[in-house]
């Protein structure tokens, strides 16, 4: 039984009366593999969309798992201005993503719950899978997005399809695929603020009646902007050159067979993260006085490089009842590294700075291997069912540096190497109990295992133990109904369990190597989604209730530069979801998503380090060690509400249509750590978008002038605790054109 608080049942309660209106609203319906529709809409219809949250093509409206879709034109819009995928946070109920290092190490997070560990080792409650292959290593999640056909946020536990590590959900990218009917393609660029340019493009080519390729690019770049007040350099930091492609290749020999091999990379060089030294005014939440973002006070050298690729094949057989899927991925990190100042000031200031941190922390190689081999039934009858086995191999190798920051010497270096393997079978069910009611069920079983070893430590003399072996195998299972009210209207409810793999962090020379627990999650979630007034309008509202036990948590900073991992005893969390969608007028299409997640830490003896009690405003009860008892604290980088909202108004003309388009993103405040401290809560943010185009020929061209974060929103979105009041801000306003056009 789902247990609501007060607050959670009054959510409800609006959003029952939101359903009665949601004639002129929208839900974000979910894509699939190519978004098909099953039939034609009319002009003021929304198209029917599959989705492959079961990894099967199902109509949205009948998957028992609350999920999103961005996709065409809210997804183009979103990538227009050159941004990274951190461009997601907030685009759909429940998600937010964040970074402390820019476009390299993005953290998600669904319903709150996700992690805040910037370690290279480190693992996240939230999977990211890039057509079919996952995407572990922190490092590998910031692949751009381009000539993508849709991405699908499922949240809630996944494990028993997509495996371990996605108890807090799974985000889902899909490419567009090669098609073996015509040469086609698209190309699309744009130019903005900071000399900002972007451009991608992709074309299709079939290279016989069996054979087709489709290769695609991208190219991003920006200006550096922000001046060195310290060296006297103008337009210093904050650039970037990113480039990346994509090359597939489709075989289709006959209709019982077909293999789809893909090759891509990418390459990213700029600065790593600017850092303001004490730009929050203590006391507040507040920036200081006089702060400008184009001027930083670094005195140490700031740039990344990265460097990734992989390779994959995904083969399938149509046969006689039963179909037949392997899918083979290799992921690789060739290189990495970011270099920055930690403190974001000088010897003299601004502010007061106890002491100078300049470090270094990349990767010199990871290597992925994964492989699946799936079978799905394809009977006729009321009982369907999928199996299949899964491994996965990775070998990563990493390294943190100090230098001194007056003559940028290295001073420590520390490499460390983790292996992990894992095996998986699973299966899952379904049955057709009559024609309006669905049952579903899963199951999977996962043995996991992680080797970590110091390499070298140069000049670091570190606690003992700093090696560690750990293993665990986990039961995951789900069960859900769908009842079909009528042609239009599916209700649906779930239980769901996951569980993350232990985590390990390095040893320091005051923290020997901390090992995290294995974490589980029980979940709880019922919803409604509905097709309304002749498929005018799209509805989907889902509650959810879960509890994790032994939840993996970072510590990071307090007093000195070092993390570590602890375990939480319990974690609850529970909330609502509501996305709205729908023509207002055939003119006129609108969508409205909103969350509310609640989130709590359950454990009375868990205590941690905070900053020096000077330096900020501690408002947890402290020990008698000073250290914060975070009890009852929600977890970091989880806003309780979240609010989206998306809008087209075109105007046809004699060959074409001008058009409107505006998308907005609130987030409520959130913690920045684990422990509450006036200076580290960030402020509630709005931001939005505005779009103003024209498009002819049949929708063939399109040039359209943009603008991303067009109020000139400014807000604290991190912070680094262990030495000053260091933060760091949301990116700045842009406004840009851009030219589209299709072949």
């Amino acid at each position: 039984m789902i247990k609501m608080s007060k607050m959670h049942k009054r959510l409800c309660a609006k959003s029952a009366a939101m359903l009665a209106l949601s004639a002129a609203l929208p839900i974000g319906s979910a894509y699939a593999d190519e978004v098909a529709a099953d039939t034609t809409p009319a002009a003021s219809q929304l198209e029917t969309v599959t989705v492959t949250a079961q990894r099967r093509k199902e109509n949205i409206r009948d998957v028992p798992v609350s999920v999103s879709l961005l996709r065409d034109e809210k997804l183009d819009v979103l990538v227009s201005s050159g941004q990274d995928i951190r461009v997601l946070a907030g685009k759909v109920p429940s998600l937010n993503v964040e970074s402390s290092n820019g476009r390299t190490f993005p953290r998600f997070y669904i319903r709150g719950y996700g992690n805040t560990d910037f370690n290279i080792f480190a693992s996240q409650p939230v999977s990211l899978i890039y057509d079919d292959v996952v995407q572990e290593n922190p490092i590998l999640k910031g692949y751009p997005i381009f000539d993508v056909a849709g991405v699908e946020v499922l949240r809630g536990p996944q494990g028993t399809l997509f495996g371990r590590n996605t108890p807090a959900g799974v985000v889902k990218f899909e490419s567009v695929k090669p098609k073996l009917d015509k040469v086609e393609g698209y190309y699309n660029v744009s130019a903005a603020t900071h000399n900002t340019t972007n451009f991608d493009g992709a074309v299709n080519v079939p290279l016989s009646k069996e054979w087709a390729l489709r290769f695609s690019t991208l190219r991003q770049h920006r200006d550096d902007y922000v001046d060195n007040t310290f060296t006297g350099q103008k337009d210093a930091l904050d650039g970037y050159n990113e480039h990346a492609e994509r090359v597939q290749l489709l075989y289709a020999p006959n209709t019982t067979f077909n293999a789809l091999f893909n090759v891509h990379q990418r390459n990213t060089t700029g600065s790593a993260r600017v850092f303001y030294a004490n730009m929050i005014k203590q006391g507040t939440n507040d920036i200081v006085d006089g702060f400008d973002p184009n001027k930083s006070f670094t005195n140490a050298p700031n740039f990344q490089h990265l460097r990734t690729n992989g390779a994959s094949a995904r083969l399938s057989w149509d046969l006689d009842g039963v179909k037949l899927y392997s899918i083979t991925g290799f992921e690789q990190v060739g290189s990495y590294v970011s270099h920055g100042d930690i403190d974001g000031g000088t010897p003299t200031g601004p502010g007061f700075i106890p002491f100078q941190v300049e470090t270094a922390g990349g990767i010199t190689s990871v290597k992925q291997y994964s492989q699946e081999f799936r079978a799905e039934s394809k009977n006729a009858g009321p009982l369907n069912w999928q199996a299949g086995v899964y491994y996965f191999n990775e070998d990563a190798n990493g390294f943190t540096d100090n230098f001194d920051t007056n003559t940028h010497v290295l001073t420590t270096h520390l490499a460390s190497r983790q292996k992990n393997s894992a095996w998986a079978t699973f299966g899952s069910v379904n049955y057709a109990v009559n024609d309006d009611f669905m049952l579903r069920a899963g199951l999977r079983y996962t043995k996991d295992k992680k080797d970590f070893n110091t390499v070298e430590a140069t000049n670091i003399v570190q606690v003992n133990p700093t090696s560690a072996d750990v293993s665990k195998a986990k039961v995951n299972w789900d069960l859900s109904g769908t009842y079909k009210y009528n042609k239009d209207v599916n209700f649906y409810a779930r239980i769901a369990t996951g569980f993350r793999a232990p985590s390990i962090a390095p040893a320091s020379t005051s923290v020997p190597v901390t090992v995290a627990d294995a974490e589980t999650i029980t979940s709880y979630e019922a919803g409604i989604k509905a097709d309304l007034f002749n498929r005018r309008a799209r509805v989907a509202f889902s509650v959810y209730d879960y509890q994790v036990k032994n939840q993996q948590l970072t510590v990071v900073g307090g007093t000195s530069n070092i993390t570590r991992l602890i375990n939480a005893a319990k974690t609850n969390g529970r909330g609502a979801e509501l996305e709205l969608e729908g023509f207002v007028t055939p003119s006129l299409k609108m969508s409205l998503g909103g969350s509310y997640n609640f989130t709590e830490i359950k454990d009375p003896s868990l205590s941690i380090a905070t900053c020096a009690q000077t330096r900020c405003t501690v408002t947890d009860p402290l020990t008698t060690g000073n250290r914060a008892i975070i009890d009852g604290n929600p977890l970091p980088q989880a806003p309780k509400w979240t609010i989206t909202a998306t809008g087209r108004y075109s105007i046809p003309m004699e060959n074409g249509e001008f058009f409107v388009f505006t998308d907005w993103a609130y987030r409520s405040k959130i913690n920045f750590f684990l422990y509450e401290a006036t200076e580290f809560t960030g402020k509630p943010m709005v931001e939005g978008g505005l779009r103003v185009g024209y498009t002819w020929d049949a929708g063939k061209y399109e040039v359209a002038a943009f603008g991303r974060n067009i109020t000139d929103t400014q807000r604290i979105t991190g912070a680094i605790d262990f030495n000053n009041r260091t933060g760091f801000i949301n990116e700045p306003r842009q406004f840009g054109v851009q030219f589209k056009g299709n072949f």
